[in-house]
């Protein structure tokens, strides 16, 4: 591969905003891999976004250690560095859901897993790929249901009757948060975005906007200059409420 190409890793790659960030990310030059957990699904992705640039498949399953170790080694085996780390795969669950008092433990532990430890896991896994890149970039797909301060304000449109989807992303927030003091000495910068509400399998399509716009603040974050932020969370129109 041409090591002077940027590389980035998108998790959750073979469809929605995952799908779409790669596209972009592929548009602007990157080598991207797509981590999908499905073999087949994967691969069409791969075959789909064949014209937008140079991109590839890996099999990853953020909740499966052994899955994700083989796709550090894997892009390791191919690559000098991670320019980007888009955490994006996720999920939410309708079975289960609803506020504290009702939400079933299960739903939490499945949505958590994830949700948080998945980023979490490949986070660490691919972190010495990360900090070997000029100016690594990680990026967490979050979304504004995860602020708590969103949550506290009436009217908000953070404020559902649920409970582990947004307190999975309070977690993932944390974790950004964490993690940009733990590397605030290096180039690299780790932020949380919300991509808006877009229409992909998460909401049964319900979203109002098409992936793709949300895609471009994602991909935002991960071609941040030098002077840009780091231990944010913003969405299209600016900074977000913790």
């Amino acid at each position: 591969m041409d090591t002077n190409k940027p590389t980035a890793l998108v998790t959750g790659a073979n469809k929605g905003i995952g799908f779409e960030t790669a596209r972009q990310l592929a548009q602007q030059g990157f080598t991207v891999w797509l981590g999908c957990r499905d073999d087949e699904r994967g691969k069409a992705a791969e075959a789909a976004l064949a014209d937008d640039g140079d991109v590839r498949f890996v099999q990853l399953d953020v909740t499966d250690p052994e899955s994700v170790t083989a796709a550090a080694n894997r892009i390791g085996d191919e690559a000098e560095a991670l320019d980007v780390l888009v955490n994006n795969a996720g999920i939410a669950i309708a079975d289960g859901e609803g506020f504290p008092g009702a939400v079933q433990l299960e739903t939490i532990r499945q949505t958590f897993d994830v949700n948080f430890y998945g980023a979490l896991r490949v986070t660490q896994e691919f972190l010495p790929l990360v900090r070997k890149a000029r100016a690594g970039r990680i990026v967490n797909v979050s979304s504004t249901m995860g602020s708590i301060s969103a949550a506290l304000t009436p009217g908000s449109v953070g404020r559902f009757p649920i409970f582990a989807y947004p307190a999975s992303k309070t977690l993932l927030n944390s974790l950004t948060a964490w993690l940009a003091v733990e590397l605030g000495a290096t180039p690299i910068k780790v932020n949380s975005v919300c991509p808006g509400f877009n229409a992909t399998d998460l909401n049964n399509h319900t979203g109002t906007q098409h992936p793709a716009e949300g895609a471009k603040v994602v991909v935002q974050a991960a071609t941040l200059p030098a002077d840009g932020p780091s231990g944010s969370f913003f969405d299209a129109n600016g900074s977000v409420g913790w």
